[in-house]
């Protein structure tokens, strides 16, 4: 994915876009007002760009919080179900390069990075599902502690029974039903 600019026109829109989401969810973000955020995307045009490709793949980004400490935003991938335009992916560059055939296009960390983003850890997952039901579906690959990974292994939750589950997988591993979700301080 190539970093370019955007437009005033694609500016313009995804502003619309996010505005409209942020007022539609208004229970992930008490307190915080729209203008704040607008403000701080605009002087910030590479996380504008990256928010856009949260979009653009699927993610339907959203404000979840802000950081106390820092001042900035926390945007989350609150699509329903993992995003659509990141499926089909292995864990890390480690586990692509591992498989010697029927290898996926990318990985998710290396997806992410190209993005500007991060995976949510298992901290962060558990707080985007306190704010309703995603992934009953889908799954989404997490960032995985190293203590997990020097073994192979990756971790990525879903929510099943009405209860979030935190699951292993060996991290060269790709399914069309597993992608990941990013977070963007802004």
């Amino acid at each position: 994915m190539e970093n370019k600019p955007l437009s005033p026109d694609q500016i313009s829109n995804l502003f619309g876009v996010l505005k409209a989401r942020f007022d539609q969810n208004l229970g992930r973000h008490p307190g915080i007002d729209w203008g704040d955020i607008q403000t701080r995307l605009e002087a910030s045009p590479q996380k504008l760009w990256s928010l856009s490709e949260m979009e653009r793949t699927g993610g339907e980004p959203d404000v979840v919080g802000q950081d106390q400490t820092s001042g900035e935003y926390i945007f989350f991938d609150c699509s329903a179900e993992t995003p659509s335009g990141r499926r089909n992916l292995c864990y890390d560059r480690q586990a692509l390069d591992a498989r010697k055939e029927h290898k996926p296009a990318d990985s998710a960390m290396d997806m992410a990075a190209a993005m500007g983003i991060e995976l949510l850890t298992e901290e962060l997952y558990k707080q985007l599902q306190a704010l309703g039901k995603f992934d009953t579906k889908t799954s989404s690959w997490l960032r995985t502690p190293p203590e997990i990974r020097k073994f192979g292994g990756a971790i990525f939750g879903d929510r099943r029974y009405d209860h979030v589950f935190i699951y292993h997988n060996g991290a060269d591993s790709y399914y069309g039903v597993r992608g990941f979700r990013g977070v963007l301080r802004v």
